[in-house]
């Protein structure tokens, strides 16, 4: 019960499990199970996961205390917390990128002072959840594929492309379905392909399948893709001219994020891809980003990161799209 009275207070701030500190660990485990809707296939597997459970539960105390990703940033019960660091790196985290990126000298940045909220403006699609699948690639290319044709006036960039398509069929620069791949090489086959299907045709399924590509009719184009300069002011300018943007990052502490904004502590060796969708320039500026773990994750479904340090080496691996 040690973590219930410390902890679980700032969980009431997001869309995260939020506890209940009159129960006991193996009540609040139950509670956590129901909530993120998880079974488990033998005792022996349940009581893996529950020791992984209360294991999760010390850490998070810990980080909350010795605040690893900065003073803002704060952690919680997420669908990761019966997860050991290295199963929530294998199964969540699939970027994989052929060739080698050399990462850039460090640049002295100049915070900008107007926002770029493009959730607000309509170029997004609601948020996303890859499943136990190493897919983050083909949700960060589908994603900046649909926003590309939003910002284009495509009214069919509302819609869900189909990571699936992606997963299944593109094969470009090592890509190798929930194995991982490379969202740039993804865009770009896209482009190369004739366009992208609907999930409502062919829908995700976490999960390495034949492909199915002719079954439907591509709804979405894209004309160009183009890699970014590693400098946050150079991907703030990209940012507001070609709309959301494919990112890399190194997430590996974000299993059991819960709110605020990073600031440092998370390393940049690049192991996942998410989507840049805006910037505010408060609290000495902050990018906002969305991931694909689903709305019960961070804030929402997003993460912050400040701007200025190449938090999470979040400016090493950029790319916009135009359709």
């Amino acid at each position: 019960m040690f973590l219930l009275c410390s902890v679980f207070i700032a969980l009431t701030l997001g869309l995260v499990f939020k506890p209940d500190p009159s129960l006991s660990m193996e009540e609040t485990f139950e509670k956590y199970n129901t909530f993120f809707g998880k079974t488990h296939k033998s005792d022996e597997e349940k009581s893996l996961r529950y020791y992984n459970f209360l294991e999760n539960v010390k850490k998070i105390e810990q980080d909350n205390i010795n605040k690893p990703l900065g003073p803002d940033a704060w952690f919680g019960l997420t669908q990761f917390s019966d997860m050991t660091n290295t199963e929530f790196r294998q199964k969540m985290n699939g970027l994989k990128l052929n060739n080698p990126v050399n990462r850039s000298v460090f640049t002295k940045v100049t915070a900008p002072g107007r926002a770029i909220n493009w959730v607000a403006a309509g170029k997004t699609t609601a948020i996303k959840n890859q499943g136990n699948c190493g897919s983050c690639w083909t949700f960060s290319a589908a994603e900046t594929v649909e926003s590309a044709n939003l910002m284009a006036g495509n009214a069919a960039g509302a819609q869900h492309g189909s990571e699936q398509e992606i997963l299944d069929c593109c094969h470009a620069d090592g890509s190798a379905g929930c194995g991982g791949g490379d969202p740039r090489a993804a865009i770009a086959w896209v482009g190369q392909v004739g366009g992208l299907d609907l999930n409502s045709c062919y829908p995700y399924e976490a999960r390495n399948d034949v492909c199915r590509a002719n079954r439907c009719s591509r709804a979405y184009t894209v004309r160009g893709v183009y890699p970014i300069a590693a400098n946050e002011n150079a991907i703030y300018n990209a940012l507001s001219s070609y709309g959301p943007l494919s990112i890399g990052v190194d997430a590996s502490q974000w299993s059991n994020y819960g709110g605020g904004v990073v600031r440092g502590g998370c390393g940049n060796q690049m192991d996942h891809a998410v989507q840049l969708v805006g910037y505010q320039p408060s609290n000495g500026g902050y990018w906002v980003v969305r991931n694909s773990w689903g709305a019960g994750w961070g804030e929402g479904g997003y993460i912050y990161l400040a701007f200025g340090g190449d938090v999470c080496g979040m400016s090493t691996y950029v790319t916009a799209a135009k359709a």
